[in-house]
């Protein structure tokens, strides 16, 4: 993704990894083969690998810079994680070379926002030093919605495989080292920049509403994963905690923001990664920027 704007803020992407992850069939269990198929006119080759069968999906996050703050937005897997995912385990992506690669170390962040607590969403929160999970942001705060740090602490004390040591590595370490904010839902992190709750793919899962100058953005994490999901929004994913609930996030976000003019920043989408939900016949599409259409 190139360096974008949203008013008087600008926005940057850390990029992790992009690749062939999971087949349509894996990745959205109620979608039938037949209402993919009409639609790999558009995702080959760019969100669909057609030779794995597999959707592509990114691993990224995102530096949104205000006059104020320079705030991360989700920080990925990480490197050194022992995971019992094979994709995140023990990675050495080069995030942190691109990170300083936009001009910023570690020191220069001052808040970190984790949409939502999912090992590919707060690895970057803590790195490895001298045997010890310490915080990567020495001056940041790291803020995280109340109830999802609630659920997540309370599935790795019972010993959640997917969730437990992610807690013990990635988020326990920065609340020890007193840089966790608990927030409510709705928190507005500065004036143009809140909460708001989504709810379905996690407990607590929340998007980063943006406004400045009469412009509208919104960071959205995992309410979606791919751009086949704004024309079929009921499609939840096999990660969501709950599809029912899930699903209904993500039709109500897609239609508030259809023809909305909204920058929509999805974690997930390759390509150019940021569009606007726009109308297209009796169903939605996602306008990437880069669409010369």
């Amino acid at each position: 993704m190139q360096p974008l704007t949203i008013g008087a803020f600008t926005v940057k992407s850390v990029h992790e990894d992009t690749g062939a992850y999971i087949t349509p069939a894996d990745m959205f269990p109620t979608a039938t083969a037949d209402a993919v198929a009409a639609h790999l006119d558009w995702m080959a080759p760019t969100y669909f690998d057609i030779a794995s069968g597999k959707l592509k999906l990114a691993f990224q996050s995102f530096i949104l810079q205000t006059p104020q703050h320079n705030i991360l937005i989700d920080t990925c897997v990480g490197e050194d994680k022992e995971r019992t995912h094979p994709d995140f385990h023990m990675k050495k992506w080069p995030w942190m070379d691109n990170l300083l690669a936009l001009g910023l170390t570690p020191a220069d962040i001052d808040i970190v926002m984790c949409t939502h607590l999912h090992p590919d969403h707060v690895g970057w929160n803590t790195q490895l030093r001298d045997g010890r999970w310490v915080p990567t942001f020495p001056n940041a705060k790291y803020v995280f919605a109340r109830d999802e740090y609630a659920h997540w602490e309370k599935e790795s004390a019972q010993g959640s495989e997917r969730i437990g040591l992610t807690f013990i590595d990635s988020v326990l370490p920065v609340m020890e080292a007193g840089q966790a904010v608990l927030v409510d839902h709705d928190h507005q992190i500065e004036d143009g920049i809140w909460l708001e709750p989504t709810p379905g793919h996690s407990p607590g899962h929340v998007i980063v509403n943006v406004e400045s100058n009469g412009e509208r953005g919104a960071f959205i994490g995992d309410l979606m994963h791919h751009p086949i999901q704004v024309p079929h929004p009921e499609w939840s994913t096999c990660f969501c905690w709950d599809m029912e609930m899930s699903a209904a996030s993500r039709t109500a976000f897609v239609d508030t923001h259809t023809d909305a003019g909204t920058l929509v920043l999805p974690v997930h989408f390759a390509g150019a990664t940021a569009g606007h939900i726009t109308r297209y016949g009796n169903a939605q599409k996602f306008t990437f920027l880069d669409d010369p259409s």
